[in-house]
């Protein structure tokens, strides 16, 4: 059996979705280390994954793009902000290397040190990505825009025209960081971010169908696994077995980006509504002003699978975690992106027929309101697209990364 080692970005949405997979590959016997955000070690030990927290200097840089005021500068500051964190990761890599020695590595896909050294490690590795693919491919629309997939000529001319010009924007903002750790690393430079997915063995896409556009040109080395949810075991809410009208979802994001709007809207706009609304706050300021209701709880966190079990909606920033949970429990999605792989997501998600897109910047009480009666409309869609996705995503993790355990064992 195999020393598996798991390095993750400093997130929470980005080690969750691994745990049913690493405890699958545990169950088979290999032996799994964790190394990941602080926050999440009691989760993992409660799970049986053991694990270590990341240097406490990863955590010292925050991203920033939420203080931009245009979708450029928040690419910008965005993407900068986490470069600035690769000069800690990718050392902080290495030495969980020399302290656990595994056979092989799993590497978070916004941790671009650790990216950059595990490249150069010798070892098997793979790159884990908790979203959506944002590779080129047959009919795939220029990624992180949002945009309809094309189905006419100039539409086809459209994505022609614009997959350059995404590739020359996240350029600019990704590479001049990216290649300096690279080179101090004795790597070449790449030429495009996306030159990114052809250094790992094996890249594990955590999605899969219906938000995932059918692929017919799909490389190799790359698998779509589907998604994973996964929540820390925790005692379902008192209030949420009571009897009165079903629930609406609404979910801030844990990885704080200024969506305090999202929460203020929900709360003013489905006041009186006929349903009961719950609205977790995560890293949302708690001093958000929302208006008061008998149909309004708002707390700071519920594990999810315990309100989408009761749920009608789900209002989210149109993170992947959550649409990936509701998505994988037929439960509607209103999609409110406010940036990073949001926008793209939320398309995504009005595309399958499982949702509705509502940009952060039309963000009304009274458009919310109406949304969300779209959505819950929309359940039997929803619930149909179950039938779409990947049937045991864990297995299908696991199948993947033994592929590289049998790799591992050739070479050594």
């Amino acid at each position: 059996m195999a020393r598996i080692l798991a390095y993750t970005s400093p997130a929470l949405g980005h080690v969750f979705p691994l745990v049913p997979g690493l405890l699958e590959l545990q169950r088979r016997g290999h032996v799994v280390h964790v190394r990941t955000v602080p926050a999440a070690l009691p989760h993992l030990a409660s799970a049986g994954l053991d694990a270590s927290p990341v240097d406490p200097r990863v955590l010292e840089v925050e991203v920033t793009d939420y203080r931009a005021h245009t979708k450029k500068d928040r690419l910008v500051s965005g993407l900068s902000d986490v470069m600035q964190r690769a000069v800690v990761d990718g050392p902080d890599l290495d030495a969980a290397i020399a302290e656990h020695r595994p056979d092989l590595l799993i590497v978070d896909a916004n941790a671009y040190g650790a990216l950059t050294r595990a490249e150069v490690s010798g070892l098997p590795w793979a790159l884990a990505l908790p979203s959506l693919l944002p590779l080129r491919g047959r009919g795939i629309p220029p990624y992180s825009l949002g945009l309809r997939p094309a189905r006419t000529p100039l539409g086809h001319l459209r994505d022609a025209v614009f997959w350059p010009l995404v590739e020359r924007a996240y350029g600019r903002s990704m590479l001049p960081g990216l290649n300096r750790v690279r080179r101090s690393s004795g790597l070449d430079d790449l030429h495009s971010p996306l030159d990114l997915y052809d250094g790992p063995d094996l890249v594990l896409g955590l999605t899969g169908e219906p938000l995932e556009y059918h692929r017919s040109d799909l490389p190799g080395h790359v698998r779509l696994v589907g998604f994973q949810p996964w929540d820390p075991p925790a005692a379902v809410p008192a209030y949420l077995e009571e009897p009165g009208d079903p629930w609406v979802l609404v979910t801030c994001s844990t990885d704080y980006q200024g969506d305090e709007s999202l929460a203020q809207a929900a709360a003013a706009g489905l006041r009186g509504e006929p349903y009961r609304v719950l609205i977790t706050l995560a890293d949302a300021f708690e001093g958000a002003g929302l208006v008061t209701a008998d149909n309004i709880v708002v707390t700071q966190f519920v594990p999810h699978a315990a309100v989408l079990e009761r749920a009608v909606a789900v209002v989210t920033h149109s993170g992947m975690g959550i649409v990936g949970k509701a998505t994988r429990a037929g439960v509607p999605i209103v999609a409110v992106p406010y940036g990073r792989d949001q926008p793209e997501i939320a398309r995504r998600v009005s595309e399958a027929g499982t949702g509705v897109r509502l940009p952060a910047a039309e963000l009304t009480p009274e458009r919310l309101r109406s949304a969300v009666r779209q959505a819950v409309a929309l359940r039997p869609r929803a619930e149909r697209a179950v039938g779409l996705q990947p049937p045991e995503p864990a297995q299908a993790f696991a199948d993947a990364v033994a592929e590289l355990t049998q790799r591992s064992r050739v070479t050594a």
